[in-house]
């Protein structure tokens, strides 16, 4: 398939910039469903035009005001960022505000209801894997044999969001079940392989988390992204200091951090060595 020099040019500045493949796809659908709107090239669509479009996809397609910021995103970059539109970048834009709605926290309880649920025990080990150590669902499906530093305990997350690196402690009971996990599977390379020994995709420990979350009637607001939440806020609970915690999430601000600060109830200074696992009941996600 031939690709046009313009989008070949954004193609390029993305991939200069190191955005993730996801964003890429998202700022590039962005463009070319601006470019179906007006039928015309994006180099010839005027701020006003774009938006008239924004309006046109919260008034008439009725995107989510997030869904909305998405595409203007990528609409931006490649008036700024790829073809320098001075116009652009001085145009003031209007758009919608975003819904401030917090995920509802996850008790210690139906995190270990959560974790137990699945009955293939690969599938219980990803969330056991997520909650332990605060992962996101892209640094799950990430995470290599080799990136395990079994000796020190800890987990070499490469690449994570913003292109950082960073090691993340791996619990004394999570180490335990990821060695029971590989003796009886064998990984070579990902931890957690897809078909053919490929990169599993985010969507299967997603559905995984959603099916188990539907099974267990758990009504409460968010996805697989709330094992992380549930892991910052007990930790927080457990007596971890707010900055030690910064560092395992790999939140370049401190701000961000401590928004997790107003879901505590009571505080206990026991951070050293928290293994939030440890007080879960039930059997090893690795057993069945």
């Amino acid at each position: 398939m031939k690709v046009s020099p313009l989008r070949q040019r954004m193609l390029d500045v993305l991939q200069l910039n190191g955005f993730s493949p996801r964003t890429v796809g998202s700022y590039i659908h962005a463009v070319e469903y601006l470019t179906r709107y007006y039928r015309r090239s994006p180099d010839s669509i005027t701020p006003d035009e774009v938006q008239h479009w924004l309006l046109w996809l919260l008034k008439e397609r009725g995107v989510s005001a997030s869904t909305c910021r998405l595409y203007f995103n990528g609409v931006r970059f490649l008036y700024v960022q790829v073809l320098a539109d001075k116009a652009f970048s001085e145009y003031r834009f209007t758009l919608p505000k975003l819904q401030q709605r917090q995920p509802d926290l996850l008790t210690r309880a139906e995190v270990d209801a959560l974790i137990h649920q699945p009955a293939y025990p690969v599938h219980r080990l990803m969330l056991q894997s997520c909650y332990a150590c605060g992962l996101r669902v892209s640094e799950l499906v990430s995470i290599r044999v080799k990136d395990i530093d079994g000796e020190r305990r800890l987990l070499h997350v490469v690449q994570g969001k913003g292109h950082k690196d960073r090691y993340v402690p791996i619990p004394a009971s999570l180490l335990t079940d990821w060695r029971v996990y590989w003796q009886r599977y064998r990984p070579i390379d990902w931890l957690f392989p897809g078909l053919h020994n490929r990169r599993l995709s985010v969507t299967q420990p997603q559905r995984v988390y959603v099916t188990s979350k539907r099974a267990l009637g758990i009504r409460k607001h968010g996805g697989i992204h709330s094992l992380r939440h549930a892991f910052a806020t007990h930790s927080l609970q457990a007596g971890m200091p707010v900055h030690q915690l910064q560092r395992i999430l790999g939140h370049a601000n401190l701000g961000t951090t401590s928004c997790y600060v107003h879901w505590l109830e009571d505080s206990r200074p026991d951070g050293d060595n928290i293994d939030l696992l440890a007080g879960l009941g039930g059997d090893s996600p690795c057993s069945g």
